[in-house]
C-alpha cells in the first residue's frame, strides 16, 4: 500500500456525510432516553457492574454510529457531531425547566425527616449499605444520623445530618453570648448618652 493510497483511506468517507449525521444523531437520543429510563443511579452511583455496561453500550453503539466506517475524517466528523448535539442538549435544556426536568427528572427523597424511605431505596435498587456508605462519605457516623437524604438527578446521593446534643448545645452558647454582647453594648451607648 502506498502512502497516498493510506492517506486516501484516512481521508474518503465510507458513508455519506447525511447519513453520519443520521446515525449519531439517533444513537446519541437513543442512549439519553434509555439511560433516563434506566434511573439515575446509573449515572453518580456506579457499581462495577453498571461500569461494565456503560462500557459495553459504547463498544455496542459504535458501529450504529460509524457504519462502514473506518476513516480518520468519519471518526473525527462522528465525534464533533456528538459534541454538538450534547452541547446543544444542554443549551436547551439550561434555558428550558420543563425539558430539563424531562431530560433528568426531579431529586428522589431517600430519607424525610429521619425516616428511611424504604420503598423508595428499593425501587431507585439503592441497599441501605450504600446509603450508610454515602453518609460517612459525608462525614455522618451512619444511617440512624442523617436527617434528610437526596438522591440528586445527577445520580449523587447529598444528605443533612441530624443536629446532635452538641449542635444544640453550641446554638445555646451562642445565642447566650450574643444576648451578653447586646447588653454590653446598649449599656455602653446609656453612659456614653449620659456623658
Amino acid at each position: 500500500m502506498h502512502l497516498g493510497d493510506a492517506f486516501h483511506d484516512m481521508i474518503t468517507l465510507g458513508i455519506p456525510w447525511s447519513e453520519k449525521v443520521f446515525r449519531t444523531i439517533a444513537v446519541y437520543l437513543f442512549l439519553l432516553v434509555a439511560l433516563r429510563l434506566a434511573g439515575k443511579r446509573e449515572l453518580g452511583q456506579v457499581s462495577t457492574s453498571d461500569l461494565i455496561v456503560i462500557l459495553l453500550l459504547s463498544n455496542t453503539v459504535q458501529n450504529a454510529i460509524i457504519g462502514n466506517e473506518t476513516s480518520l475524517v468519519g471518526g473525527l466528523f462522528g465525534a464533533s457531531i456528538l459534541l454538538i448535539i450534547n452541547k446543544g442538549v444542554v443549551g436547551w435544556s439550561y434555558r428550558r425547566e420543563r425539558f430539563r426536568r424531562l431530560l433528568d427528572g426531579d431529586p428522589i427523597p431517600l430519607v424525610i425527616n429521619g425516616q428511611v424511605q424504604t420503598d423508595t431505596l428499593e425501587s431507585q435498587r439503592i441497599a441501605i449499605e450504600e446509603l450508610a456508605a454515602a453518609a460517612r462519605d459525608q462525614n455522618v457516623n451512619g444511617v440512624a444520623d442523617i436527617s434528610q437524604a437526596m438522591l440528586e438527578t445527577n445520580g449523587t446521593i447529598s444528605i443533612i445530618p441530624k443536629a446532635t446534643g452538641g449542635d444544640t448545645t453550641i446554638e445555646a452558647q451562642l445565642n447566650r453570648i450574643e444576648t451578653m454582647l447586646s447588653e454590653l453594648c446598649r449599656k455602653r451607648n446609656e453612659q456614653g448618652g449620659i456623658a
